[in-house]
């Protein structure tokens, strides 16, 4: 992953509902919900919903597709993967003993 795409990544996720709509899209998983429901939900009026969801889109961060009238977005797990992924390359020097935490968090396995 490239810095700038990153930075742009972090950028579009350091607002409070931006925040908010992408922890719970990733918490529905691949169905995802029609704008109106995260207005819904979030309690975010559709005009300014608009504007995060095209920032978090443009970041990379959503996916969206066209349900006959509707709009549907889901998390881009992928792009989260690869920004985490590029944080960490370098973790500890590559002393992977001084990451287990990270490891932990990770792969899910228990911390040796």
């Amino acid at each position: 992953m490239d810095q700038n795409i990153a930075i742009e990544a972090f950028a579009a996720l350091a607002q409070d509902s931006r925040m908010s709509i992408y922890r719970m899209l990733v918490r529905e998983g691949p169905r995802g919900f029609p704008v109106g429901e995260i207005s819904q939900r979030l309690d975010i009026v559709p005009s300014t919903l608009s504007g995060h969801l095209a920032i978090l889109k443009r970041a990379g961060l959503l996916k969206s597709t066209r349900h006959q009238r509707e709009i549907h977005y889901t998390a881009n797990v992928e792009t989260m993967n690869n920004l985490v992924g590029f944080m960490l390359a370098d973790c500890c020097n590559g002393q992977v003993e001084h990451c287990k935490e990270i490891l932990y968090l990770l792969e899910g396995a228990p911390v040796a």
